[in-house]
């Protein structure tokens, strides 16, 4: 499995498996200035991934990913909590996928003002995680200390633009809408704090279903299809078996295979690579009927324009619309470790991948590639050089756990 997959996959397991808290009074953002109607943040891309930075209680800066598919945002680090202070409230007992007892605990923490450039939200709820169990810093390869969710969509009209970085907030009541024939418009339903849109999928060559997918930034894979969730949906005849991602109480099992079209209006998205979660692992959990979701793997070929207000979303391609949806072509996951997360550690190994077949071990240390020390790397240069090129050569030295180094070359292979 790729690394990328591992950590976003765990991050959509874990919407399902959160308790939604109660919002009262003033809790969402408005503008900090009266007569203000929009503001602009910058965000960074990281393992397809959006982090912004907010500051709580007049203190951080601190990162938190960018969440659609979260309805209720959360401090993964609860030790910035103490550090902070933040009331502790209702304490929830938080379940797994399927349904399972995990021993951890979330609490809800009320009245926290969060702020960003430009806008506030007053007196925020949020949930504080009693353990890191994601350890997101490690996955994104930079410090994370939480999930911010839908509060900031339902405040405003926000646009991303993926290929700068820059994030606008609008103020819906004199949001005027782009027009121009690139632009797609299409209706949202708003159900339980998540956003739903109904696209048409093509499953085989006889057969197109509209399928109810969550809008999920907060997922770095492109698609993922539940096939339980409609009989006539079946898995591709060109598919690999593997581990898509892992949640709080485990592994999550599934297949990868390409959705030969995906239309989103008059943009048509082909040979869209797609996970097919094993239904055990994902479905169970799910409390409003839909048939997958759509991520940032994918969102990010378009400009969007995500109004929760008006329940629509506007997309026009950017510049990465028509790159390849490419899988992980070496199997191997690193884990960012150290002060400053620049020490890779090998997690695992994919049996059979170009990995193991190069002898690559869990608990190797990454020490360099291509002769470039790998510290020089961020994680995400790391992820887009396994995803890079069929037949590209890397070579790599590695640290075993005895301190002895070890060289070999890694062969890139696309599986599917």
């Amino acid at each position: 499995m790729s690394f990328l997959r591992f950590a976003c996959s765990l991050l959509w397991l874990w919407s399902c498996c959160l308790p939604a808290v109660a919002q009262s009074g003033s809790t969402f953002f408005v503008f900090e200035k009266p007569k203000q109607k929009k503001a602009r943040l910058y965000f960074q891309s990281q393992r397809n991934l959006i982090v912004v930075s907010a500051h709580l209680n007049g203190a951080g800066p601190f990162n938190f990913l960018l969440d659609t598919g979260v309805s209720t945002s959360l401090i993964t680090d609860a030790r910035l909590a103490d550090s902070l202070r933040l009331a502790r409230g209702q304490l929830f007992r938080v379940v797994g996928a399927g349904g399972e007892a995990t021993g951890l605990q979330a609490y809800q923490t009320t009245n926290v003002r969060l702020t960003m450039p430009g806008v506030v939200a007053p007196a925020m709820s949020l949930l504080v995680l009693s353990e890191d169990v994601l350890n997101l810093s490690g996955y994104v390869g930079m410090p994370i200390h939480g999930i911010l969710g839908s509060e900031l969509f339902q405040s405003f009209v926000v646009s991303l633009q993926p290929h700068t970085g820059q994030l606008h907030l609008y103020d819906p009541e004199s949001f005027v809408a782009p027009s121009g024939k690139q632009w797609a418009a299409l209706p949202l339903s708003l159900e339980g704090g998540k956003a739903y849109l109904t696209a048409p999928v093509m499953i085989s060559d006889s057969l197109t279903l509209p399928l109810k997918l969550v809008l999920d930034t907060g997922a770095g894979h492109a698609l993922s299809i539940e096939t339980d969730s409609d009989p006539r949906l079946r898995l591709p005849a060109r598919r690999i078996t593997a581990e898509l991602g892992r949640g709080i109480t485990g592994v999550v099992r599934g297949h990868l295979g390409r959705t030969p079209v995906l239309q989103l209006g008059r943009h048509t998205l082909r040979s869209v690579l797609t996970s097919f979660p094993v239904a055990a692992d994902v479905h169970s959990r799910v409390t409003t009927p839909r048939n997958g979701n759509i991520g940032f793997e994918l969102l990010k070929r378009f400009s969007l324009i995500i109004d929760y207000p008006h329940q629509r979303m506007l997309l026009r391609p950017n510049a990465q619309f028509n790159e390849p949806f490419e899988h992980d072509m070496c199997g191997l996951d690193l884990l960012a470790t150290g002060p400053d997360l620049r020490r890779y550690v090998v997690l695992g190994v994919v049996p059979g991948s170009p990995a193991a077949q190069a002898g690559l071990l869990a608990d190797d240390e990454l020490v360099g590639v291509n002769l470039v020390p790998a510290h020089f790397f961020t994680l995400t240069q790391l992820s887009r050089l396994l995803h890079s090129e069929d037949g590209r050569a890397l070579y790599m030295v590695l640290r075993r756990p005895n301190g002895e180094l070890y060289t070999t070359i890694v062969r890139l292979k696309r599986q599917i």
